[in-house]
């Protein structure tokens, strides 16, 4: 599952997340104004050229770009911790939000090199709620596809990924339950600990 989620372009994140032929560098505003499913697609592209290079110094790099561009980190940050916010300090609050993106870079984008020469298809776009799910494919030599539904929204006027669910599994609320664990046995400053050492 892990694995998935930055490919993020995944993928993604997954997985991400993670993903395809090389496509043409495009900007962030034009992915963002696309449809949910071009959207999804040309950010699948983006991360699966970089995963094909090998490189992993340019991985790091390239999903980071892509996660602080195409996720709604903050929405996603917030989720993960709910049941604790009214009972953390503003300065716990920051050091959290600091820690996210290299905590997901750090978790994920190592363990996605088993999937530099998978493929990425739209295969469907739905309305949910006030955004769209978009469902994929992930499939890799040798293996059989995964599925993966993008929940995509507006957020500042371009779409953003704000969950990723892959194989019926929600990946926010697994993390979150993951984090809910840690803050229960060793308290908040602990989860925040771990974080920026896993980064």
């Amino acid at each position: 599952m892990k694995k998935i989620l930055l490919s993020i372009g995944t993928a993604a994140m997954l997985a991400t997340g993670i993903v395809v032929p090389m496509a043409a560098p495009a900007s962030a505003a034009v992915i963002a104004n696309k449809d949910a499913a071009t959207f999804v697609s040309t950010l699948g592209d983006e991360s699966f050229a970089v995963l094909k290079t090998g490189n992993k110094a340019a991985v790091r790099t390239k999903f980071r770009e892509l996660l602080s561009q195409h996720f709604a980190i903050d929405a996603i940050g917030d989720r993960l911790i709910r049941r604790w916010a009214n009972q953390i300090t503003p300065a716990q609050k920051a050091a959290y939000k600091a820690a996210i993106p290299n905590f997901i870079i750090g978790t994920y984008s190592d363990n996605l090199y088993d999937y530099s020469k998978a493929t990425m298809k739209v295969v469907r776009t739905a309305p949910a709620g006030s955004g769209f799910n978009v469902t994929t494919t992930v499939a890799k030599p040798g293996s059989q596809p995964i599925t993966a539904v993008w929940s995509v929204g507006q957020v500042g006027g371009v779409f953003k990924i704000t969950n990723l669910t892959v194989a019926n599994i929600n990946l926010a609320m697994t993390q979150a339950q993951d984090f809910d664990a840690i803050i229960q046995r060793k308290g908040f400053d602990a989860l925040v600990a771990m974080m920026k050492a896993r980064g």
